[in-house]
C-alpha cells in the first residue's frame, strides 16, 4: 500500500459521458453518506427508533451538513470565490468543511427532533458513529482532488503532488504527508470505539450514556483535526496564531468539557471535594 500511495498519481476525474463528468470526490461523498446511514440504521433498534424514521433523519442530516459545510466553506475562502462565483455550487470538485457540517447537521438534528418530537439526544447519539464512518470514508475523495496534503516529507507513505496542487512555498518539492489517510484512519478508529460503546451500552443506552457517545465523538474528532492542522499547509485563516480548525476544534473540546462537568454526577462530585 505504501509503494501505490507513493507512486500513484490520482486524476480527480473517474469518469466523462458526453456533458456528464462524475469526480471521485463526488464519488466517495455518496459511499460516505451511505456508511452513515447504514450504521444509523442498524443502530436503530437500540435507540428505539423506527428504521423508517432514520431514512427520514437521514436526508434531513445530508441536506443540513452539505448546506453547512458549503457556506461555511464559501465565507473561509470568500476572496476565491468572490473571484470565481460560478464556483461557488460546484461541491462535488471539493470545498466542503467538516466543521461547517457539524454545525449545519446539527441544526438540523434539531429541527427533526422538534418536528417528530423525539429525544435530540438520542437521535444525536444514533448519528454520530456513522458520522465517524462517513468521515473515514469521504476523506479519500481529497486524495484525488490532491487537496488538504501536509508538509513535505521522505515517509515511504508520502505522496506525490502535482505542481500546480503544491504550495508556492514547496514547489520545488514532490511528496507529501498524506493527512486525508492519517485522518481517516482515526476516523475510523473512532467510529469503532463508538460501535464498541453503542454494543457495550445497549441495553441501558438512556440520555446521559447518550450524551457521553455524542461527547465522545465531538472530543475525539476534534483532538485528531487539532492535531492534524500542526503539519496541514492549505491556507485557512489564523487567528492569535492558531489556524481556524484548530480553533474550532479547541472551541468543540472546551464545550463539551463544560457538558460533562454540568451533567455527569462523577464530575459534579470531584468539583464538590
Amino acid at each position: 500500500m505504501f509503494y501505490f500511495l507513493h507512486s500513484f498519481l490520482p486524476n480527480p476525474i473517474l469518469f466523462s459521458l458526453g456533458p456528464l463528468t462524475v469526480h471521485w470526490y463526488g464519488l466517495f461523498l455518496v459511499l460516505g453518506m451511505a456508511g452513515g446511514i447504514i450504521t444509523a440504521w442498524r443502530l436503530s433498534s437500540f435507540y428505539g427508533i423506527s428504521k423508517d424514521r432514520v431514512l427520514d433523519l437521514a436526508i434531513w442530516l445530508i441536506v443540513g451538513g452539505l448546506l453547512g459545510a458549503r457556506i461555511y466553506e464559501l465565507f473561509l475562502e470568500f476572496p476565491y470565490y468572490y473571484q470565481h462565483p460560478a464556483a461557488t455550487f460546484k461541491f462535488w470538485e471539493g470545498g466542503l468543511a467538516i466543521h461547517g457540517a457539524i454545525i449545519g447537521g446539527a441544526i438540523s438534528l434539531f429541527l427533526f427532533a422538534r418536528h417528530y418530537r423525539l429525544p435530540i439526544i438520542r437521535l444525536g447519539a444514533l448519528s454520530v458513529a456513522g458520522v465517524a464512518l462517513g468521515q473515514a470514508i469521504g476523506r479519500w475523495g481529497n486524495w484525488f482532488n490532491q487537496e488538504l496534503f501536509g508538509l513535505p516529507t521522505k515517509l515511504p507513505w508520502g505522496i506525490p503532488i502535482a505542481e500546480i496542487n503544491r504550495p508556492w512555498q514547496y514547489i520545488n518539492e514532490t511528496f507529501f504527508q498524506p493527512t486525508f489517510l492519517y485522518e481517516s484512519l482515526g476516523c475510523l478508529l473512532i467510529f469503532i470505539f463508538l460501535i464498541f460503546l453503542n454494543y457495550s451500552w445497549k441495553k441501558e443506552l438512556d440520555n446521559k450514556k447518550s450524551g457521553l457517545i455524542i461527547i465522545s465523538y465531538l472530543t475525539l474528532y476534534s483532538l485528531l483535526r487539532f492535531s492534524l492542522e500542526f503539519i496541514k499547509v492549505d491556507a485557512t485563516p489564523m487567528l492569535f496564531g492558531w489556524r481556524w480548525p484548530q480553533i474550532m476544534s479547541l472551541i468543540i473540546i472546551i464545550a463539551s468539557l463544560v457538558y460533562l462537568l454540568i451533567n455527569y454526577r462523577p464530575f459534579k462530585q470531584k468539583i464538590k471535594d
